[in-house]
């Protein structure tokens, strides 16, 4: 099958995962075709079967703001056309679904009938789309989709709450590649981070304030009175400055350790005991999960999709948003007990095996044989 894949091409989750589900598809022999206006965070080096066009972002002095919906419209129809796709998958409602009814709009005037799946990640539904300048483009783009899907359990109910949908969602959760994502021997830079056999706590994100990555500072300081540790922050984004205000209040610049983005990320994991995700809303938790597949344990709130990653008393805890107390509480439930930590290590993998991506990848392919042999000409 050939597939267009619109996405962010960005470090955030929508953009990872699609970039990683279409690699996935050509290994198993799908032509994927990457539409967008740079080339994916991670699709770094040639892979066979992909093919990927930059759609042009030109300034042009009538606009204030770059027209990047028209520019991507266009790109999709000319790709559509000239690569003879079979389908289009397009991740985040907006502008990428709005966008793909425009396309397959135009290429229906020159007899061309595209079918169009939108996944849905979380931002685009929680906080864009249930804004209410954009809500009406975001239920018209939804229900005029051919296919739909969420990440989670989770998403798939709160779209029906936000908005009018009429069209089925389907949820396919995200997934793991463990090629990549697993334990693997880090022992010389776990002594490089944490010398003396300092516990090591990890968190990643964008650093926005839904992330609520002040709370993983809280978490740690009292985590640290008890047990000797180190915090490794990694990512970066619009709530830095104010994470190493906030740390240096708190005396805890000596222990802590801001990373920025890692392309590596997996490493990082490799020798951390403990991740710490106190999101105040979180459609999966891909993060999470790829801590998990390198058997690491997760302290995180309760919202959104994360329960149905994190299991409470399994392969970590639960705590309500801002429950700074539970979340140090629990931490050190885990870290004070060695074997409680094995344990917790065991069944993080095991569960993270759940959402690997040779199990994900078949639920995908037989949505898309699905839809085009539905898609209405």
């Amino acid at each position: 099958m050939k597939i267009g894949i619109v996405c962010y091409p960005t470090y955030g989750g929508s953009g990872v995962v699609a970039t990683e589900l279409g690699l996935g598809l050509a290994r198993r022999g799908h032509e994927v075709h990457f539409i967008t206006y740079k080339r994916p965070a991670r699709l770094s080096a040639f892979h066979e079967n992909v093919v990927f066009h930059e759609v042009s972002t030109d300034d042009y002095p009538l606009f204030e703001y770059t027209p990047y919906d028209t520019s991507l419209a266009s790109k999709l129809v000319d790709v559509v056309k000239f690569e003879r796709l079979d389908l289009l998958h397009v991740h985040y409602a907006i502008p990428h679904a709005a966008v793909a009814y425009m396309a397959k709009k135009i290429l229906l005037t020159e007899g061309k009938y595209i079918p169009v799946i939108t996944t849905l990640h979380g931002t685009d539904i929680t906080l864009v789309g249930n804004n209410n300048a954009f809500a009406p483009v975001v239920a018209f783009s939804i229900n005029k989709s051919d296919g739909v899907t969420a990440v989670s359990e989770s998403l798939k109910q709160q779209t029906y709450e936000y908005f009018d949908i009429h069209n089925d969602i389907r949820v396919i959760n995200n997934f793991i590649d463990f090629e990549r994502f697993r334990k693997v021997n880090k022992d010389h830079f776990k002594k490089a981070i944490a010398p003396n056999g300092e516990r090591i706590l990890v968190h990643v994100s964008n650093f926005r304030k839904v992330k609520r990555v002040e709370d993983v500072l809280h978490v740690f300081g009292k985590v640290y009175k008890e047990v000797p540790s180190k915090l490794l922050l990694i990512g970066d984004g619009p709530e830095r400055h104010n994470l190493e205000e906030l740390c240096r209040k708190m005396q805890l610049c000596h222990e802590t350790r801001f990373l920025g983005k890692q392309d590596a990320v997996e490493e990082l994991l490799a020798i951390a005991d403990l991740f710490i995700m106190p999101s105040g809303s979180e459609s999966f938790g891909l993060a999470a999960l790829e801590a998990m597949a390198c058997e690491v344990p997760v302290i995180s709130s309760n919202v959104g999709g994360l329960p149905e990653v994190n299991i409470h008393g399994s392969t970590g805890y639960l705590s309500e948003v801002g429950d700074v107390e539970d979340m140090a509480k629990n931490a050190l439930a885990i870290l004070k007990d060695e074997s409680q930590l094995r344990e917790f290590r065991k069944n993080a993998l095991a569960q993270a095996k759940r959402f690997d991506i040779d199990n994900i990848l078949p639920q995908y392919e037989a949505y898309y044989e699905e839809i085009v042999k539905m898609a209405v000409y």
